[in-house]
């Protein structure tokens, strides 16, 4: 059997990230009548158009779309195979990792997670961003580094490791009338709430639990994060329900704010971190991915 000319791939990678002749044919360092003619063999070779003209400029056709990710992981899959593995040095190590982490993490390990990595790189940083609805195709587009949230699923081919699970407690004003007496499901449910949901969403778990006694609690605020609710608290009598995690690093920094066990049963939630095979073999991801997991264990 006749081998495909495996020199297309790295033609075809080109011209999909380029979107243009003349753009890989820059990046081979060819011309644009040889990248043109090679356009043409990927055509006959797939039998598929693969960049059509619309207007001045050009799209890839319906399988070209299909076939870019596969090409591009075959394209780094190639090189990594037919370069010998480097010793990472940590101390020359200069680069800033991409993390998109829920409010749990960062607020317990945020901080101590770049302490912790200039102990051994000093020029390493964290950018972290917020999660969104493609989570999974910002996994896939290399846009970032690491997903760290509660477990999801995120398609068959994503890592992910577990680092720890942590359940919701309530928060008030140290001098908050709920603390006069045992705190009780009816109580709880007597004190108007703040619900922290990224999507505005007022009720959630908590209040399915409460609605399985016939109790509904009043939800006057609906902020997007956990750090905003503790700061919406003041001297109200609004009570707040939050991670474990959150409610720690909170007493931590003095906050003047009184935890208590939610008097309803809600199951933990599961942290992972997840990433993309492009990076599994990565000597710095292995790195940070083992320095997380560590300090996540630490503190359980």
């Amino acid at each position: 059997m006749k081998l495909p000319d495996l020199n297309l791939i790295i033609a075809l990678d080109a011209l999909l990230e380029e979107g243009s002749v003349i753009g890989a044919a820059r990046r081979m360092n060819l011309s644009p009548p040889a990248m043109s003619r090679t356009l043409t063999r990927i055509r006959e070779q797939l039998g598929d158009p693969i960049l059509v003209k619309t207007g001045r400029r050009m799209v890839p056709t319906p399988r070209a779309l299909a076939l870019r990710e596969q090409v591009h992981q075959t394209m780094e899959s190639a090189i990594t195979l037919l370069q010998p593995e480097s010793v990472l040095s940590l101390a020359a190590l200069e680069r800033t990792f991409t993390l998109h982490a829920n409010d749990v993490f960062i607020s317990a390990y945020g901080g101590v997670l770049l302490a912790r990595l200039r102990e051994e790189a000093p020029n390493v940083g964290i950018r972290f961003t917020p999660e969104n609805g493609s989570d999974e195709d910002s996994l896939r587009d290399g846009k970032v580094d690491l997903y760290i949230s509660a477990m999801r699923p995120l398609g068959d081919d994503i890592h992910v490791q577990s680092l720890f699970s942590t359940r919701f407690m309530g928060l008030a004003r140290e001098d908050h009338p709920i603390f006069n007496a045992e705190i009780t499901p009816q109580s709880y449910a007597a004190y108007e709430h703040i619900s922290v949901s990224r999507r505005g969403r007022a009720r959630g778990p908590i209040d399915k639990q409460l609605a399985e006694s016939g109790l509904l609690r009043p939800i006057s605020l609906v902020v997007p994060t956990f750090h905003s609710g503790v700061f919406s608290l003041g001297n109200s009598d609004l009570i707040l329900s939050l991670p474990e995690h959150v409610v720690r690093a909170v007493q931590s920094m003095g906050i003047k704010a009184r935890s208590f066990a939610l008097p309803v049963t809600v199951e933990a939630i599961p942290i992972v971190q997840a990433w993309h095979p492009r990076f599994q073999r990565d000597a710095a991801h292995r790195w940070l991915r083992r320095i997380i997991h560590a300090l996540c264990q630490s503190c359980v």
